[in-house]
């Protein structure tokens, strides 16, 4: 295996860290938060021009229908943005899915905007890391691959959804759909500080408990309320003895709100809570006992709970195909002289649901960057280039035979 036999393809990469610098730039400018769906079409509008220009072709997939539970105990609909698909070569037997997202958890009234270049030459600015660079990376690394020799022997497919920040809830449908259509899943998350890519990956769910009581009087009735929030209390106590249960597995109360004010016995509380494990059948466990627990805990006379949500990222593993494939990524990143290792993450994103599907991916093939989901977040411009030509010479040594193609996970 070596880069040699592509030189005159990867080197159409060279010069390129300028370009790509000052497109995440521009669409680092765009508040694209999860839930502010005019800068979300507005990047939509942005990567049709520029994935249209490098050959593909653009359609715009609404967003499943979704519910949630407001803060009131109320089930909310919610909309999310438009998925973007880009469609290269449709018709070829062997297809390479590349995923990445155009949201940020930046809302748009965040203060952090602007971005900047530092005076040490990094690249600072809201999603430079997650993922707007690493879109370009992977806009890039597909241009060339689709220019060269073999840019018709292998079809490409690129998802960019506009909910993975809030768990792709309304494009796991999508997402689901095309990983089973597809051989290998590329998908553009920021590598680790170091350059560190991300190897299994806990699986996660979230859960809202409702808890319903009977509003009174704290003065003149309060005999007669049923307090909802110490109704949750007794609850959250009896889901949390299953912390620690099993090794990996882990439950957070993260959010609770309810009552209205101080002198009166509170009707409703509503607690959310996230869970995560390392393996599958400890995330199965969590499951159906968080379930168990809404069946049997005692919450105190009158007070009921309900129950929304489940698990939305199923535990990605290192193993067959995506094993085979983390070892192609290393070997590519040897020959261009790029170190690659990678390390178990209690983190989830879409590489998570891909796998689920039968895929094999990796899932960090992004720029190298930090801090994100933070207004420090930052990426390093040096790495944009080279992290297209892994991704690069990773398709080519697929496509012209020089590296097998890993096994389905399915299969």
């Amino acid at each position: 295996m070596t880069s040699s036999n592509f030189a005159e393809v990867l080197s159409k990469l060279d010069g390129l860290t300028e370009t790509m610098t000052n497109r995440t730039m521009a669409w680092s400018a765009i508040n694209s938060g999860t839930a502010n769906l005019e800068g979300l079409a507005t990047m939509a509008d942005e990567t049709e021009a520029a994935f249209t220009d490098a050959g593909f072709k653009a359609e715009r997939i609404p967003p499943a229908p979704m519910t949630e539970i407001s803060d009131k105990g109320e089930v909310i609909e919610i909309v999310r943005g438009e998925a973007m698909l880009f469609r290269a070569n449709p018709g070829a037997n062997r297809r390479i899915l590349m995923t990445g997202h155009l949201d940020t958890v930046f809302p748009k009234g965040s203060h952090f905007q602007t971005p900047v270049i530092r005076p040490d030459g990094t690249m600072h600015g809201p999603g430079v890391a997650d993922m707007k660079g690493g879109i370009c990376v992977m806009l890039e690394a597909a241009r060339a691959f689709l220019s060269s020799s073999y840019g018709e022997t292998v079809g490409i497919d690129v998802i960019l959804n506009a909910d993975e920040e809030t768990g792709s809830h309304a494009s796991a449908g999508l997402l689901a759909k095309m990983a089973k259509e597809a051989d290998i899943g590329l998908v553009y998350e920021p590598a680790l500080p170091d350059g560190t890519l991300a190897g299994a990956r806990a699986g996660s769910g979230h859960y809202t408990f409702t808890v319903r009581g009977l509003a009174a009087h704290a003065g003149r009735e309060f005999h007669i309320g049923k307090n909802a929030i110490l109704g949750a209390a007794r609850l959250m106590l009896a889901v949390d003895e299953l912390n620690g249960v099993r090794d990996g597995a882990t439950i957070n109360m993260g959010v609770i709100d309810g009552g209205v004010a101080t002198n009166v016995v509170p009707d409703t509380c509503v607690v959310r809570i996230n869970v995560r494990a390392r393996r599958t059948e400890d995330l199965n466990w969590v499951d159906s006992e968080i379930r168990r627990v809404h069946e049997e805990a005692d919450l105190g006379e009158g007070i009921t709970a309900e129950l929304h949500g489940g698990v939305h990222r199923p535990v990605k593993e290192m193993k067959g195909g995506t094993e085979e494939l983390f070892n192609l990524v290393k070997k590519a990143g040897g020959d261009l002289g790029i170190g690659i290792d990678w390390a178990p993450t209690g983190g989830c994103c879409d590489g998570n649901n891909l796998a689920e599907a039968g895929l094999p991916n990796v899932d960090t093939l992004g720029v190298v960057g930090g801090k994100i989901h933070s207004d420090q977040e930052y990426a390093h411009p040096e790495s944009f280039v080279p992290r297209a030509k892994l991704s690069l010479l990773i398709m080519l040594l697929l496509a012209s035979g020089q590296a097998p193609w890993p096994k389905r996970l399915d299969a």
